[in-house]
Order: structure tokens, then sequence, then C-alpha cells
């Protein structure tokens, strides 16, 4: 009771309205390695490194959910795939180390990963259509080779927040809208209480493609203004989807020691695509719900990580799902360069 009680608040002070429907559940990591399915099927290893769930080098144009045997995530019915580029610390003598992921507030029993969100229209009324089973629709958000404003920036899509206290506190303002902690760049200060990264897809589809090839011209964010303000989706995007946010905590903390930073005090955090702008960030989707398991949430109103229309497991079980590590090489530690740089 607690626990829902907390979700409650946390999400209503991020902006949420009672009448939406809002999932938000947790992910844990599976595997951290240079492996791209969407971007760079089948070649192993891909360019820079990703953190994912239920993942390999190639994912086959199909129903994902009749492939994958197990999910990482609390919703036993998502077995979609979920990845993003990891985050490295680059110290002042030039080596790098991965920044551990960590469960986000509110969350319990994950191992690193992240949270996911599944949002409806603000206004309560606007129906959405789920993505599509047995047909391996796939998205990409944002745009890795980015290195300055524009694109996918000027719709929120891409947003770090700075959490000043320790241990997550106070910061519950909705993603990207606090410019006291948030930015669309990388902070160029030290973050207390760790650094968050929020990844929001396009919410307008064609209504015909699963796919194309930069992954991102069969969607479409609104045609003006946002999701969050009712933006209307463009004649050649005109179906509804829910939308999809990523939010992934990073903890900072032992990487606060100004002693170790640039000598020039610039911020020393870098995306593993050798971003150290923080305007790359991206975020993969490939849907893998059972049926119309995603479907059913999206009309029946739910709220948080609890569903009438869905089952839970405990992350005790979804712990336990595994994928082999398919990339000799090491991700973690302190390193001489970025791996595959």
């Amino acid at each position: 009771m607690q626990f829902k009680s907390f979700m409650g608040v946390l999400l209503l002070a991020q902006g949420f309205r009672a009448a939406q429907t809002v999932l938000r559940f947790g992910c844990s990591q599976i595997v951290v390695e240079r492996l791209d399915p969407l971007v760079n099927p089948g070649t192993n290893p891909s360019p820079h490194v990703h953190q994912q769930n239920a993942f390999n080098a190639a994912i086959p144009v199909s129903d994902v959910s009749s492939i994958a045997n197990c999910t990482t995530c609390s919703f036993n019915q998502d077995f979609s795939n979920y990845w993003t580029a990891n985050l490295y610390f680059k110290a002042r003598n030039g080596t790098y180390k991965r920044v551990p992921q960590i469960p986000n507030r509110g969350n319990t029993g994950e191992q690193g990963g992240m949270t996911v969100y599944y949002t409806t229209p603000y206004d309560g009324k606007t129906k959405v259509t789920a993505f599509k089973p047995d047909k391996g629709f796939r998205m990409l958000a944002g745009n890795q080779a980015q290195r300055a404003t524009g694109g996918v920036t000027k719709w929120n899509a891409i947003c770090f927040r700075c959490y000043t206290a320790p241990n997550f506190g106070g910061d519950n303002s909705a993603p990207c809208s606090d410019t006291s902690v948030d930015s669309v760049s990388l902070p160029a200060k030290a973050c207390p209480g760790g650094m968050r990264t929020t990844i929001r897809f396009p919410t307008c589809w064609d209504g015909v493609n699963l796919d194309s090839p930069d992954h991102t011209t069969h969607v479409s964010y609104p045609a003006s203004g946002t999701f969050e303000s009712g933006g209307a989706c463009p004649s050649t995007h005109p179906v509804y989807l829910p939308q999809l946010m990523f939010e992934v905590i990073w903890d900072t903390s032992s990487f606060n020691d100004k002693s170790i930073w640039p000598t020039d005090g610039s911020q020393p955090f870098v995306l593993s695509q050798g971003d150290n702008t923080g305007y790359g960030q991206h975020g993969d989707y490939v849907f893998g719900w059972k049926g119309d398991a995603l479907q059913n949430a999206m009309n029946a109103g739910c709220f948080g990580a609890t569903c009438s229309a869905l089952t839970t497991q405990a992350f005790a079980d979804a712990n336990k799902c595994a994928v082999p590590n398919t990339v000799p090489e090491q991700v973690d530690g302190w390193l001489t360069s970025l791996p595959g740089m």
C-alpha cells in the first residue's frame, strides 16, 4: 500500500492526469555489450556499447514474444526490447569507467536497467493504437551522431536531470520541465544524487509501415507542440500511438570528486559512442508484447506498475532471465579507450 501511495503521488507530481493510462514499470538490465540489432543488425560487435533486455545481434521481423523465453520486466506479457547507449566517466588521466545504473525511485528489485512508460494523451480522451503483434514493429528515438541542439530535442525527446540531493530527493517535477535540474546536454556540474536520462519516442504512426530504413520516418512527433501539450499528429502519420518513454538512472556519486575531472573543469561524462555533449543520446525499441496485452492495458485506464488487464512477476524471477554475452571484450573497470572507439 505504501508503494502504491508513493507511486500515485510521484506520477501526479510529474504532471500525469488521473484519466490517463500510465503504465510505469521497471525492467532489469540483461546485458551490457556492443550489439545493436536495430541500427546494426547482425553485426557483432556493433560500433558502441548498449545496455538492454531480451536481446541478440539480430532480431527477426516477427512476433518477438514468441521467440523470447523470458523477460526482465515486471509485466510478464512484455517481451519487448528496450536499449540505450551507456554512459562513461572520463577521468583527468584519460581513462574511462562505465557509470553504473541503479533502480529508479519507487522501484524495488531491478538490477540496473530502466523504467519504461506507456502513456495515453493528456486529454484523457484520445484513443491510441498499440503497436501490432506478430509484425515486428520497431523504431528509434534520437540520433547517435547528433552533437548540437535540433532534431528531436525540439520535442523534449531527450533530456538529462541532475539530481542535486542525495538519494534522488526533491526533484519530482515532470521530465525536461525544470531548467534548474534539467538540460538537453549532459550536466556540466557534479550531481550528488545521480543523473537521469529520459528518452521520449514518436507518438504518431503512418498506419502502414512497421519500420523504415532509418527506423524513424514511419513514425513522427506531433505536427506542432508536443505530446504533453496535446499537439496533433501530422496528416502523413495520423495514427496516435502511446508515448513510450525510457528513464535511466546513472549512479554518478562515485565520480563527484572534482580532482579527477578534466583540468579545465568541463563535464567529464561521455556516451558510449564517444559523445560528450549528450545530444546524441538515443533509444531503440522492438515491440514484443504478447497478443493484445498492451492494447488491453491502454484501454483499461491502468496507472503505475499494476494493471487489471496484465499480470506481473516478482523481480526475483525476472532477474533470472539472462542472455549470454557474445562480445568478448572488457566494458567495465578502468579502460584506456571506449569499447569500439
